[in-house]
């Protein structure tokens, strides 16, 4: 049975690396924003949950020019940024978006990124993630963990109380990872401590050579995963939680930007289910939130369209 539904308002906290992004404008103009796929994820959860449930975001901030910037756009969304700490010795990392058609390309440059070091001090992320109530990562947060940071981490969400619901994309994205066999034993193992899985099946049919949709549902729910939301890249997507297996038809959008669709998604859902929605209900509300998203350049519509709309 799902943990998802029926939890009392509280803390949600998502961790990972908020970057620097950098879209076209055309004519070799170029706006910079914030971005990241948790950092995406958590403002859509601020903009769909009503104020009983607080968002948090955690990550390491450097000491070039922009911490201040990046920290102040999370907290005028109204997203917690006590959980941010600082690094005297890094900077930020930065992200350009190409597109063709609508469909993206990303070029990183994060080596540098102090978000790499978030969870190297296993008391400091203790004590970040002690409030929560629900817990939100992908596999690009464990990709850039240092092998300290994760082995922190995984103690620390074996150890949680039953209360705290763990909720994961696995986002998987190999140029991260030095090992194709570590990328996935990590993933599996992060995603088999998870209450709420939400994979890509494009991602997982090329890494995990998943024939079908189902075939990734199913592999997740052997796992012991309680509810399995399977994306497919604007095709069907498929839910189960124990005996409930569901089928999504989302309508055909043409996309101007394709940034953040998966992540607006998953926002959309959690968000739902919170909030004690039917998977059903907390489908639909995905695949709308991630419609509008598509339409719209970059990966974060502005918090007041957001909110002026009611999403």
């Amino acid at each position: 049975m799902s943990r998802i539904t029926g939890l009392q308002p509280g803390p949600v906290i998502s961790l990972g690396e908020a970057m620097l992004e950098l879209s076209s404008r055309g004519d070799d103009l170029w706006r910079m924003g914030v971005a990241g796929d948790t950092l995406n994820t958590a403002w859509y959860l601020r903009a769909a949950l009503p104020a009983a449930w607080s968002v948090g975001y955690l990550t390491r901030l450097g000491s070039d020019a922009f911490p201040d910037r990046i920290a102040d756009f999370i907290a005028g969304a109204g997203i917690d940024t006590s959980a941010i700490s600082r690094d005297p010795q890094r900077g930020c990392g930065l992200y350009a978006i190409s597109l063709m058609n609508g469909e993206r390309g990303f070029t990183y440059w994060r080596g540098q990124s102090a978000a790499r070091h978030l969870a190297d001090d296993h008391d400091r992320l203790a004590q970040a993630l002690g409030p929560a109530r629900v817990i939100y990562l992908s596999g690009i947060t464990l990709a850039i963990l240092t092998e300290q940071g994760r082995e922190n981490l995984l103690d620390l969400l074996r150890a949680r109380p039953k209360h705290v619901v763990l909720t994961f994309d696995p986002n998987i994205r190999p140029r991260l990872w030095s090992d194709a066999d570590m990328m996935r034993q990590t993933l599996t193992t992060f995603a088999a401590l998870s209450d709420l899985v939400l994979p890509s099946f494009d991602d997982e049919s090329a890494h995990f050579y998943d024939i079908s949709p189902e075939d990734t549902l199913k592999r997740y729910l052997n796992l012991g995963v309680t509810e399995v939301v399977v994306k497919n890249a604007g095709g069907p997507i498929l839910a189960a939680s124990g005996a409930v297996l569901l089928r999504h038809d989302p309508a055909s959008v043409a996309p101007l930007d394709t940034t953040g669709a998966g992540d607006s998604f998953n926002g959309g859902y959690l968000a739902a289910r919170l909030q004690g929605q039917s998977i059903d209900r907390a489908l639909c509300c995905g695949a709308n939130l991630a419609a509008r998203v598509i339409r719209h350049p970059g990966a974060l519509i502005p918090m007041e369209q957001l909110t002026a709309s009611g999403t």
